[in-house]
């Protein structure tokens, strides 16, 4: 269905949103199999499953078919947010309906003038003698905040009370349903919203992407009052992650595709090459090529996978330092599979060449619908400021942890297996411990936010190299071998100049205002 989807984009008609064939029986395949309700408590019909075991299936259905699998994922986001805030009857009510898949869940955020700065949302909330609250406003991006696969659309709407303050501290989060539900789980009432726009897009064409209008529609209040905030980000937090695997999922799939045309296209005559298969793979750049794009792949998922492993962990135990773990890893995690996805699906299109431009080769589409990843539950910039500033509140804690561990394998990798390799592991765990305690010395957040994304990218780097050495540890003598020694040689060494930005420091940018930023005439 990803290419149905994407040549025939989501509709929108006298207020009701169909999809494209064959979209929603494909929904129904995945309900069916119980994949929804993977990580969902199994009192409500969920598996019960590790939060890992969740990011590695996210990350194969993300690669076949984005834009239906973000239905499955808003509503697994929703299952977990309700799981931990909602109140008991809401949680009895909702949870079995999000985990069969007969019911869809949703995340109302974004306004036109409050995107990342969610504290300026406009959208009201009013009580209600009954109990429940009347919610008015307008949210932007809502992805499939409505479609034509049957069931209820339940939305997780931020709103502000007439006495809240100002600011993120004062919204609250309230669940609007498209129809209010009766006490026995059937559907009552039409709830008074709708959706009345859709986005044109440059990519997962399929997926709706709407824009909700709620009227004095009908909610019920989830957490306490004007705490929306902390009960919202326990679902974007681990949608940050998956949006991560998102990326290394269409990554992946640009790769397969990419991989089989090198093999089959003859173009050209090559330098002789070991295993030559008389085709463009045997052409150095392309090798090149793929080489990058399996290494980043490999060490993006290890990292998402890690993730998913210290969220798991601090849920089981409630430990102080997997907590810590999970927090750090999460925005390296979402951020760096956003990138891979797009450098790899970038490279995909190289390698088909001028066919990779026309879009019936597929190539095109990967690009375009990947390239969302690195901008929704927050930029990829967000990402990378965060880390930089209440990641390292701790006093940097969490990472010199996990550098620990790094330098600890490496150290016995050196003794026992892969001296060479063990070594430019432990030089750049050296620079970045290095580097990591020159950016706590800075007061002033400017000197942080300057090389954010360079520390963020810094980090994911020695990660990946730390993962690779694992893997060349466990199978020497193996393809996982021979990557780790490509991904150490040929892109470990970038490691060096990320540094060096993180700790230029922000003189040279703050320099260029406003006036030196504008266009050459």
């Amino acid at each position: 269905l990803n290419r149905v989807g994407d040549t025939h984009p989501a509709v929108l008609k006298n207020g009701d949103v169909s999809l494209a064939p064959g979209f929603r029986d494909g929904y129904r395949r995945i309900a069916e199999g119980g994949w929804i309700g993977m990580a969902g408590h199994p009192d409500h019909g969920g598996m019960g499953l590790p939060f890992t075991v969740s990011t590695a299936v996210n990350d194969m259905m993300s690669g076949a078919n984005t834009s239906l699998h973000l239905c499955p994922l808003l509503s697994q986001g929703q299952i977990e947010a309700l799981e931990a805030h909602a109140p008991l009857w809401m949680q009895k009510l909702y949870l079995p309906k999000l985990t069969s898949g007969e019911w869809t869940g949703t995340m109302n955020l974004t306004e036109p003038q409050a995107g990342t700065d969610v504290g300026a949302l406009k959208t009201k909330a009013e009580r209600a003698p009954d109990g429940s609250y009347r919610i008015t406003g307008q949210k932007i991006f809502i992805t499939y905040g409505d479609h034509d696969f049957g069931g209820n659309v339940c939305h997780l709407v931020l709103a502000r009370l007439p006495d809240a303050v100002a600011g993120p501290k004062g919204i609250s989060l309230f669940m609007v349903p498209k129809f209010i539900p009766r006490e026995d789980g059937g559907l009552g009432a039409k709830n008074n919203l709708g959706v009345i726009g859709l986005e044109h897009k440059l990519g997962i064409h399929a997926s709706p992407t709407c824009v909700m209008e709620f009227r004095g529609a009908q909610g019920w209040l989830v957490g306490k009052e004007h705490d929306g905030m902390h009960c919202m980000f326990t679902m974007m937090n681990n949608a940050r992650l998956l949006v991560g695997a998102q990326g290394i999922g269409l990554a992946e799939a640009a790769y397969q595709h990419a991989y089989e045309f090198a093999l089959e296209r003859k173009q050209g005559k090559a330098a002789p090459i070991a295993n030559a298969r008389g085709a463009i793979i045997d052409h150095a750049d392309v090798r090149r090529m793929l080489a990058s794009m399996k290494a980043e792949i490999f060490a993006a998922r290890a990292i998402a996978l890690a993730c998913g492993v210290a969220i798991d962990l601090s849920n089981a135990t409630g430990e102080q330092e997997q907590i810590a773990r999970a927090a750090f890893l999460t925005p390296i995690a979402k951020a760096f599979g956003a990138d891979v996805g797009l450098y790899v699906a970038n490279e995909g299109v190289q390698i088909y060449g001028g066919m990779g431009f026309v879009e019936e080769t597929g190539a095109a589409q990967f690009l375009r619908d990947v390239r969302i990843t690195s901008i929704y539950e927050g930029t990829n910039g967000v990402q990378a400021m965060d880390l930089v500033s209440r990641k390292l509140s701790d006093g940097g804690l969490a990472a010199e942890a996990l550098l620990d561990e790094i330098t600890g394998f490496a150290q016995a990798s050196a003794k026992h297996t892969h001296p060479e390799l063990s070594q430019l592991v432990l030089d750049a765990s050296q620079r970045l411990r290095e580097t990591t305690r020159w950016l706590l010395a800075q007061n002033e957040m400017i000197q942080r936010f300057s090389g954010a994304v360079a520390y963020l990218r810094a980090f994911a780097r020695l990660l990946g190299a730390y993962y690779h050495l694992r893997a060349a540890t466990h199978a020497q003598g193996s393809a996982r071998e021979k990557l780790a020694r490509f991904y150490m040689e040929k892109l470990l060494p970038e490691h060096v100049f990320l540094c060096a930005q993180v700790r230029s420091g922000s003189e040279t940018l703050v320099e260029l205002g406003p006036e030196e930023l504008q266009p050459t005439p």
